[in-house]
C-alpha cells in the first residue's frame, strides 16, 4: 500500500478513538421568586394545602435551540422534602432563556407543617429544588439530565399569617 495513501488513513483512524466533548450542555436554573401565596387547614374532606408561586429562570448555553421535556423535581425547606413539583415543557431559544411559573398546590402533613409555618410567619427558610429533565433535541434524541440539584437558596417573605 502506498504510505502517502496510509497516513491520512491512520489518523482520520486515531483521531475517530479520540475524547470527544459533550455535544449538549445542560440548562441552568435559577429560582427568581418563590412565594407561599395561602396556607389552608384541613376541611371536611379537603387536606391541608400550601398554595406557592414559584418562578424559575432557565437559561440554554447550547448554539441550538432545544425544549425541556419530562421536568420533575422536589421541593425541599430547610432539609425536609415538602412535595414535588412539575412544569410543562420550556422551549429555549439557542443561547437564551425562558422564565416558567409554576403554581403549586402541596399538601400540608405533619412532617411539613413546621416548614411551611416557617415561611408563613415570614422566617428565612433554606429551600432547594432538586429534579430531572429530558432535553427534546428533535433528530439528535432526547437526552435525561439529573437527578441533581437545580436551584438552592434562602427564601424570606412578609409574614402571612399573625401569629
Amino acid at each position: 500500500m502506498n504510505k502517502l495513501l496510509f497516513a491520512p488513513l491512520l489518523a482520520l483512524g486515531l483521531g475517530a478513538c479520540a475524547p470527544t466533548q459533550s455535544v449538549v450542555q445542560v440548562p441552568t436554573f435559577e429560582v427568581q421568586s418563590v412565594r407561599l401565596t395561602r396556607l389552608s387547614l384541613p376541611s371536611g374532606p379537603n387536606p391541608a394545602l400550601a398554595n406557592l408561586t414559584l418562578r424559575l429562570r432557565v437559561q440554554n448555553p447550547n448554539p441550538l435551540p432545544l425544549r425541556l421535556a419530562n421536568f420533575s423535581a422536589r421541593l425541599v425547606i430547610d432539609g425536609q422534602d415538602v412535595g414535588r413539583l412539575e412544569l410543562p415543557n420550556v422551549a429555549l431559544p439557542a443561547r437564551g432563556e425562558a422564565l416558567q411559573d409554576a403554581n403549586l398546590a402541596l399538601p400540608v402533613t405533619l412532617q411539613t407543617a413546621g416548614a411551611f409555618l416557617e415561611v408563613a410567619r415570614g422566617r428565612q427558610v433554606s429551600y432547594r429544588v432538586d429534579g430531572s429533565f429530558a432535553a427534546d433535541l428533535g433528530v439528535l434524541g432526547q437526552p435525561t439530565f439529573g437527578p441533581f440539584t437545580l436551584a438552592q437558596g434562602l427564601w424570606q417573605q412578609p409574614a402571612i399569617l399573625p401569629f
